[in-house]
């Protein structure tokens, strides 16, 4: 039997699964509470353990993903809130990061110093169409090199000015790699670039930045951000199905929706959207979680009207303890 593990070290817990390749089969699963506090490699290896146990399997390849340490937070710089900034965001949650910033237009000392308060791992520097306006992202590029910023920069935006930008943030000292425009037309979104540059910089600089482990075998293992792996396993399942999708995923701390639609061709007519559709998307409600973010959704649940009277009182005091201990069950 050709087995591999497969294995998502999450925030609250760490699972493995055990999949026969010849045969199509789960072939084992274990479970084990995520090692934040030590070396997530303790928890990963004894979930390991136990799924190649069950599954009566030795030393298999192992595929692991991780949204341990809060997973991917991404900074998006944009042009124009309703277009390129929207734009980014799109991209940034398709390749699996939580969005923790958006701006628009020219950096000032106050916009400067609300993308450091963010804490993003990643700013995704974007703006202008191809051919289009050159001068806002030039500025906003100028004014990260100048403020000395580290954080590593995928850059895709415009790209008749792209090589310059790339080799300006390169001598300042700004880890930056350089993508295809997510915005090339209006109402033309081109994530897939992007979204694998974002990947690269997640695996090479913010897994190892996390200090999620004291060594470096746990970055080698790593091979996406859990929503990116996650995504790429819906598109995969889509296309097998051959029709639309929806996949929800209801976590710890977020509840992430994944969709595959068939592009609607009457999508290039009068009223698209500007900022463009992006048939292969995730979208996540941060606060949603039936852990961490237990108490958002009785927030929710309150806000639609979903609750009876005398309910929102227990279930609040449910949630809460559960956002105290998330390993509670």
């Amino acid at each position: 039997m050709r087995a591999v593990v497969c294995a998502d070290v999450g925030s609250t817990y760490t699972k493995a699964a055990v999949v026969d390749l010849d045969g199509g089969r789960l072939v084992g699963a274990a479970s084990a509470p995520t090692t934040v506090g030590t070396d997530v490699l303790h928890g990963l290896d004894a979930a390991v353990g136990a799924a190649t146990a069950s599954a009566g399997v030795g030393d298999v390849p192992w595929y692991v993903c991780s949204s341990a340490g809060g997973g991917l937070r991404l900074a998006v710089i944009g042009y124009e809130p309703l277009v390129t900034a929207q734009a980014g965001r799109r991209v940034g949650l398709s390749a699996g990061a939580n969005v923790v910033h958006v701006a628009a237009g020219r950096l000032g000392a106050a916009d400067l110093s609300a993308l450091r308060a963010a804490r993003p791992d990643v700013v995704l520097l974007v703006g202008g169409t191809d051919g289009g306006d050159a001068d806002t992202l030039t500025h906003n590029a100028t004014r990260l090199a100048r403020a000395r910023w580290r954080v590593p920069v995928v850059l895709a935006g415009n790209v008749d000015v792209r090589d310059d930008l790339y080799a300006l943030l390169g001598a300042a000292g700004v880890p930056v790699t350089a993508a295809d425009n997510v915005l090339p037309r209006i109402g033309v979104l081109a994530p897939a670039p992007a979204r694998a540059a974002i990947r690269e910089v997640f695996l090479r600089h913010v897994i190892g930045g996390k200090r999620l482990s004291r060594g470096s075998r746990f970055a080698r293992l790593v091979r996406a951000a859990t929503p990116d792996a996650v995504l790429t396993g819906v598109e995969v399942l889509a296309d097998s199905l051959g029709g639309d999708l929806a996949v929800v995923d209801v976590g710890g701390a977020t509840t992430d929706v994944y969709s595959v639609l068939t592009p609607d061709e009457r999508a290039g007519g009068p009223g698209q959207e500007v900022a463009g559709t992006l048939w292969r998307a995730r979208t996540v409600e941060g606060d949603l979680g039936m852990r961490w973010s237990a108490p958002g959704v009785v927030r929710a649940a309150a806000e639609e009207r979903l609750l009876d009277a005398g309910e929102e009182g227990p279930l609040a005091a449910a949630a809460a303890v559960r956002a105290a201990d998330p390993a509670f069950l």
